[in-house]
């Protein structure tokens, strides 16, 4: 019931208006028709009364009479020509107008009844009333005012009933026919007149809304292509603004309000990408600075270790923690180079690559690295290749198989899989470890996303929070994207490239560990 009501109900401004403008105009003229229809009825059903008025009883009177009234003398019966006048033998006609009734009724009973009818002067005394018609001609209130009645053989009858001279009731009655032709006619008209209106001003409205609204619709195509603009991050250049309009009308005011407010956000926009810049370039000189002096630092340590004379124990153990410090240090530095660089927008190296042997290498350094976890490969037949940067997408995978080393426990089972439909490569890292918290998942691959509770308890060291970001960074580069689906007992990161490369048929498990 409610979707057809839906689907009638206009949807846009420019409808809604045209509607309502059309319907305004329905009802006025409806309104205009009625009021006419019945101003016209009342004015000719009034003339009709006045034409009974001036008819008076001496028709129905005659009929009693055989066309005599009482008080006539038969020589006044005469015409000059020595013939009867129309009265004689069928009722009084003088000046009578066509379908004038005339009936004598004594104690209720229709005693006497005559018409005059079209193109015969004289009272046709043969017409049928039934007892219905009669019961209904009885029912005439006898105060000489005029009264409708329906009589079934010569419809619609506007009737006036006096008393008689012998105490019966005399009626005589003038057709409501052409009262009722002319209202009809009206009507007719009016409607046809009406109608063609409707359609004009629908027609007219129509094209004059969609003019008045040509602001209101450039303002809407401007917001359509803002609400299409990546405003996330980068460079963000807004559209042309729609031209102005007569800011004294409510268009007009909206649009200049519409306006100012994106030369706000485009103000907004152009501050925080310069802030990003500023920021991005802080990060990649710092970043560059840091790894000579991050570099001397381990060297020199290092260099320390090598002394061959007696060194205290304790110096040695902080010489080993400063080696240790300054490598991670060192790759810290490193990523944070490697991130400033790719939000720089700077291309990476664009070869085919076995995805496949980049998977082989990657497992077998996991397994060097986590010996107390169980990995399992599931790979094609035929080798996978992708285009892109062999040595980022292998940190790709390193970051990948270390994530789920480093957060879940020993005996823990990590399966790679690779696999590809001839247009994308899919690689995905399964661990059925302890799962992602589910408040850190919305922002996993955000920079310092770091979930210490998820390590192991026998875990040591902690990363920087830069893996998973450098992996999302990376897998954007290179044309594809990366997601996460994780609960309870099962985690699943998924990378997705372009493929470039035969369709892997077959698949084989192997396991290592």
């Amino acid at each position: 019931m409610n979707r057809p009501r839906r689907l009638l109900r206009p949807r846009t401004l420019r409808a809604r208006l045209t509607v309502g403008l059309v319907v305004l105009l329905a009802v006025s003229c409806a309104a205009v028709g009625l009021a006419a229809v019945v101003e016209l009825n009342g004015f000719l059903t009034q003339r009709l009364d006045e034409q009974l008025t001036q008819a008076g009883i001496r028709f129905p009177e005659s009929l009693e009479h055989n066309g005599r009234l009482p008080d006539d003398r038969p020589q006044s019966r005469k015409d000059v020509t020595g013939g009867t006048s129309l009265g004689d033998e069928h009722g009084d006609t003088r000046r009578m107008a066509t379908g004038t009734f005339g009936a004598r009724l004594l104690h209720g009973t229709v005693t006497h009844k005559g018409l005059i009818r079209s193109g015969d002067p004289s009272a046709d005394l043969d017409v049928d009333v039934t007892a219905r018609d009669a019961r209904r001609l009885a029912a005439v209130p006898v105060d000489g005012r005029p009264h409708s009645v329906e009589l079934s053989a010569l419809d619609d009858y506007r009737v006036v009933a006096t008393a008689g001279r012998d105490g019966d009731v005399l009626i005589v009655g003038l057709p409501l026919e052409p009262v009722e032709a002319t209202v009809h006619r009206l009507e007719l008209v009016s409607g046809i007149v009406f109608g063609l209106a409707l359609v004009v001003t629908g027609v007219a409205g129509a094209c004059w809304v969609r003019w008045s609204l040509r602001p209101l619709s450039r303002v809407a195509a401007t917001a359509t292509r803002v609400s299409e603009l990546p405003l996330a991050g980068g460079e963000v250049a807004l559209p042309t603004r729609a031209p102005d309009t007569d800011p004294h009308s409510e268009v007009g005011q909206m649009a200049a309000a519409f306006h100012r407010m994106l030369g706000h956000v485009e103000d907004a926009l152009t501050r925080r990408q310069a802030g990003e810049e500023r920021l991005r370039r802080f990060a990649a000189d710092a970043s560059h600075e840091l790894r000579t002096p991050v570099a001397s630092v381990r060297g020199h340590a290092e260099l320390a270790l090598l002394h061959p004379g007696p060194v205290p124990p304790e110096v040695t153990r902080a010489l080993h923690r400063i080696t240790a410090e300054s490598a991670r240090m060192g790759e810290m530095v490193d990523d944070l180079l490697l991130l400033a660089r790719l939000d720089a927008g700077r291309p990476l190296e664009s070869r085919p690559v076995d995805l496949t042997r980049l998977v082989l290498d990657a497992v077998a350094d996991a397994r060097a690295a986590g010996p107390g976890h169980r990995w399992t490969l599931d790979l094609p037949k035929d080798p996978v290749t992708v285009a892109g940067d062999a040595h980022r997408l292998h940190q790709v995978l390193a970051n990948l198989l270390a994530n789920a080393r480093v957060h879940t426990p020993a005996g823990t089972k990590v399966t790679v899989t690779v696999e590809t439909d001839g247009e994308q490569a899919r690689l995905s890292v399964h661990d059925d470890g302890p799962g992602v918290p589910e408040d850190i998942r919305p922002t996993v691959f955000e920079r310092f996303t770091r979930a210490e509770h998820r390590r192991p308890p026998d875990a040591t060291g902690g990363g920087a929070g830069l893996g998973l970001s450098i992996v999302a960074a990376v897998v954007e580069a290179h044309g594809g994207d990366v997601g996460l689906e994780s609960g309870p007992g099962a985690t699943t990161l998924t990378v997705r490239l372009p493929a470039h490369g035969t369709r892997g048929s077959a698949h084989g498990t192997f396991s290592t560990g």
